[in-house]
Order: structure tokens, then C-alpha cells, then sequence
């Protein structure tokens, strides 16, 4: 959409273009729903140690209403801040964007001010737009910063997006579909450019579903690559497919519609000890009905999943 992307750092575009997991950054909040800035920063570094490549905030699993609660740019610079001082390796920091194109003009402005290298466009606010103008807001946008698709799923207040859009918009190819994350990064993909058909491969992800076990997550990435390079996906990678998709379900609440989906990731990150509590800012986001055994569940079910050994061994020095 814009011609800023090669005025990244190198090491950082790399970053991108080799497929990296950037998790989706959830919003700790205290039992009074204020912003828990120690716990936010503790997250920023679990996520850094256990090997992600970048990390997106102020997206949906941060919560869309951090904006009326004030905090949008006090979380964006939290991020940017606790990153800044726990690693020096190149991390890509992607700042949600969302509103109409002022609102969201504005929020690239703000993102870029604070060192942001790219925004994920939320087009919820333009229902009812025709595809010329989502192109016009997404191009206006992206005067202020490099932009990522993003595909919201109209189950939580999203749009659908046709094959024509996303001809006119795409980049380098990462997944955002939390519920069949290992096929889509193993999956051949050939689509017709300039009349010519090519093979393109999804890199890496940019998901909610990785804002929780994510060390695993980076060695699962790891193991598609592999494949990949190999041009062999073995039964076991199909099989985790199944088990993550599975764990997906639980973690977002999918029976209940979605209801518990932000929820759900609190409760993974606070029976680790991560989060406080599983609190959102709507006091009405909680877990939906049996979506707590469903975690029980799964958690038993694919102990090979989780990484709270890893989290357990370094709990205390995210949290310092």
C-alpha cells in the first residue's frame, strides 16, 4: 500500500520476510480494570525470551476499547519502552489501527511517533463502504505508516473482505487464522500475478491464539519451516495441526460464539501466573458457559502444547 516499507531497518524487514511469530498482546489489567503496567511489561518480555519476532498492540486481543479508556498510546509506549530495554534484537512492533480514516490517520500518526514500524488496518468501522473506498482509506492510511491486512472475523464484529481487496492490498504472507495455524504455514499457495502463476508460501503468523504458549509456538514454526524447506509434512505436524486447532477452540471460546475469546487467553496466561486475573476492561468479557472445563481439557489432553516450564523458570524476572 505504501512505498515506506523499504525505509525499515534491514535487520527488522529480514525479520519479516523470514516468518517470525508475532504474538497478539493482551492488556493486564488489575482487579479494578486499571492498566497493570507491571504485568504489561512482564508479558512484553515473556513474549522477547521465548522467541517472537515481533509483537502487535492495540489490536482485538488487546482490547479495541483501550481508545475510550485512554490508553491506547499509554500501552503502545509500554510496548515500545519494555521492548526497547529487554532486547537488542530486531523485533517488529505493529501498532493496531481501527476507526474511520481520521481516527485511524491519527492512530498511525501517534504509532509512528513512538518508533511503530508498521499498523494493523482493522476495517470494522467501514461496513457498508464500497471496495474503491476501503482502497482510499487503507492508501490514506498508509501515508503515515506501512500497513498489514488484517481480516477480522465478522463472529467479533468484522467484515468480509473479498479475493478482489485482497489483490489490491497484499504483502509478504503471514496467517491470521488462529484455527488451522500449521496447515496455512505448510500450505502451497499458487495465485496469478501479472498473468503469470506463482507458488507463495504463509511465513509466519500474527495471531491471538500466540499470545499464549508461545515458546511452543516458535518451535512449531521452527518445525513447519523445516518441513517446508524439506517438501515433506509428516503425520505427526498433521496431527498437532488437529490438537492446536482443538486447544483454539477452548482457548477462544468457539462454542460459545467467541464470547470468551480475550478471556480465554487471560486464563491460560494467569494460571501461569503471567496475569492476575482473567479481567477485561467491558466487565461483561468473562469466560463463556463451560469454557473453563474446555481449557481443563485441553490443557490435560496436550501437556506437549504448553510452556509453563519455561514460564516457571523466569516468572519472577519478567515480573521484576
Amino acid at each position: 500500500m505504501t512505498s515506506h516499507w523499504q525505509d525499515w531497518p534491514p535487520q527488522v524487514l529480514a525479520v519479516l520476510r523470514k516468518g517470525v511469530v508475532i504474538p497478539a498482546h493482551p492488556l493486564a489489567l488489575t482487579a479494578e480494570r486499571k492498566l497493570d503496567s507491571r504485568r504489561q511489561r512482564a508479558l512484553t518480555r515473556y513474549y522477547l525470551d521465548a522467541g517472537a519476532g515481533g509483537l502487535a498492540v492495540g489490536v482485538h486481543t488487546t482490547q479495541f476499547a483501550i481508545r475510550e479508556a485512554g490508553l491506547f498510546e499509554p500501552v503502545l509506549e509500554l510496548a515500545m519502552r519494555s521492548a526497547a530495554e529487554w532486547t537488542r534484537a530486531p523485533a517488529i512492533m505493529i501498532a493496531g489501527l481501527v476507526g474511520r480514516t481520521a481516527q485511524a490517520v491519527n492512530e498511525a500518526q501517534v504509532a509512528r511517533v513512538l518508533g511503530y514500524h508498521a499498523g494493523l488496518l482493522s476495517l470494522a468501522a467501514l461496513k457498508g463502504a464500497s471496495e474503491d473506498e476501503l482502497i482510499a482509506h487503507a492508501q490514506t492510511v498508509a501515508r503515515e505508516l506501512p500497513l498489514v491486512g488484517f481480516y477480522l472475523q465478522p463472529a467479533v464484529g468484522g467484515l468480509v473482505l473479498p479475493v478482489s481487496f485482497w489483490r489490491r492490498f497484499a504483502i509478504t504472507l503471514y496467517t491470521g487464522n488462529d484455527d488451522h495455524i500449521i496447515l496455512d504455514l505448510v500450505t502451497p499457495f499458487t495465485v496469478t500475478a501479472n498473468g503469470r502463476e506463482r507458488t507463495v508460501r504463509i511465513k509466519g503468523g500474527l495471531l491471538g491464539h500466540w499470545s499464549v504458549w508461545v515458546k511452543r509456538a516458535v518451535e512449531l514454526l521452527e518445525r513447519t519451516h523445516a518441513a517446508v524447506a524439506k517438501n515433506e509434512v509428516s503425520a505427526e505436524l498433521l496431527a498437532l495441526d488437529a490438537q492446536v486447532t482443538d486447544s483454539n477452540a477452548a482457548i477462544f471460546d468457539a462454542a460459545n460464539d467467541f464470547h470468551g475469546v480475550i478471556a480465554g487467553c487471560h486464563e491460560i496466561l494467569r494460571r501461569q501466573g503471567l496475569l492476575e486475573g482473567i479481567w477485561c476492561l467491558d466487565p461483561s468479557e468473562t469466560l463463556g458457559p463451560g469454557q473453563g472445563q474446555e481449557i481443563d481439557r485441553v490443557c490435560a489432553a496436550y501437556p506437549h502444547l504448553n510452556d509453563d516450564a519455561f514460564v516457571r523458570a523466569n516468572l519472577q524476572r519478567w515480573l521484576s
